[in-house]
């Protein structure tokens, strides 16, 4: 057979044939003393599987691992190893879709900051009100990239952490009092009289699960110093300072 018969037997293109070539999933037959790839009854099974595999949903990297490891191993066991990837495809995308589910349908909407888990967006609906306060938005924004970069068992005790932090009218009020604080120092210098009293209100709105060992916090850890560094100096003074509260109190 020649290339354009053999990409008309399968049901590609002879560019996919090429391509095929090109990526070493197909190997290229001898030429003929003319120069013309004459293709056997081989190539045509091959190019079939790899037609197969990527119509399943496998990638050219994917198919390039199927066809590497069939050798040594029968049919059953290569197609049941296939099934089983996409079993454990397909339970991940059933999961996601839930939670594309509970998104969309919760009452508030979305929050600004984007896809959270449904128990964080819950908490952020609940402190709308303060959306006003330049500090509180950059607030949820940490705090929503705490939830994506933390470990997956960890962030159930950040969104326990930051309800405990809203949980209640007396704690909304406080933390309204911090973020007036913080806002309100956006201009001013590190050694500004207000840090004192703004870290000590700051100090009262952290929860004991939010930094159970703030003693151990590493000042000069990139992602601290990131946050440090996106703050006004006197801010950034008062968030030292409330933790350095924190710690002591913790000891």
């Amino acid at each position: 057979m020649r290339i354009g018969e053999l990409a008309d037997v399968v049901g590609v293109t002879t560019r996919a044939v090429r391509h095929y070539h090109h990526l070493g999933l197909l190997p290229e037959p001898e030429r003929l003393a003319n120069g013309y790839r004459e293709y056997g009854l081989r190539h045509a099974v091959v190019l079939a599987r790899i037609r197969r595999l990527t119509e399943l949903g496998l990638g050219l990297a994917e198919v390039r691992d199927v066809l590497a490891e069939d050798a040594g191993k029968d049919l059953v066991e290569v197609l049941t190893e296939l099934d089983e990837d996409l079993a454990r495809q397909e339970e991940a995308v059933r999961e996601r879709r839930a939670r594309l589910r509970v998104l969309l349908e919760t009452e508030d909407g979305m929050p600004a900051e984007g896809p959270v888990s449904p128990e964080l967006a819950a908490l952020f609906a609940g402190t709308a009100h303060l959306s006003e306060s330049p500090m509180a938005a950059k607030d949820r924004e940490v705090i929503a990239f705490l939830e994506t970069a933390m470990p997956e068992e960890a962030r159930g005790q950040l969104v326990a952490s930051v309800g405990e932090a809203f949980g209640s009218p007396e704690a909304v009020a406080r933390a309204q009092e911090a973020y007036a604080l913080l806002d309100a120092l956006a201009g001013a210098e590190p050694d500004d009289p207000r840090v004192a009293e703004a870290a000590q209100v700051l100090a009262d709105c952290i929860p004991p699960g939010l930094f159970p060992d703030a003693g151990g916090l590493d000042p000069g850890h990139s992602v601290l110093r990131a946050f440090y560094d996106d703050l006004a100096p006197a801010q950034a003074e008062v968030l030292r300072g409330a933790l350095r509260i924190v710690a002591e109190e913790r000891r």
